[in-house]
């Protein structure tokens, strides 16, 4: 059996994906964190999170994440959870990754993706990284 590609994205109903908590240059950036998912929507979440074996992200998305989640804790294992588990990001100019558990992929996107489904079992996760998912479309 192998692992299934999970997108979870923070989208607009018009199709804009940007940086929820609003670092950066984007206009947009962090209107999602201005609305309360409640506890559902946490639960979805973190439910989201455990059912992953890795996170597959994009050097942008994984730039952010790298920056913000090894100094991040909370109550219910999430921030241990996005800092433990193994990461993949794809990318030509990162070659010495920082964040913990990560492997760059520089080259044969859908074919190191394929490999990473026969590699795992449960979900391979990404979040936002909207260029990886159109490489990965086409």
């Amino acid at each position: 059996m192998s692992g299934k590609v999970v997108v979870t994205e923070f989208m607009t109903i018009d199709g804009v994906i940007q940086d929820p908590g609003g670092s950066g240059e984007f206009d947009r950036g962090g209107w999602s964190f201005e609305y309360n998912r409640g506890d559902e929507g946490d639960k979805f979440k973190l439910d989201e999170l455990m059912a992953a074996d890795a996170q597959l992200l994009g050097r942008i998305t994984y730039e952010g994440f790298a920056a913000a989640w090894p100094t991040m804790k909370d109550e219910v294992g999430f921030a241990e959870r996005m800092n433990s588990m193994p990461k993949y990001v794809v990318s030509t100019t990162i070659k010495e990754p920082e964040w913990e558990n990560t492997t760059v992929i520089s080259d044969n996107v859908p074919e190191e993706v394929a490999k990473l489904k026969d590699q795992h079992e449960g979900d391979i996760l990404i979040a936002g990284s909207a260029k990886l998912i159109a490489t990965l479309v086409e």
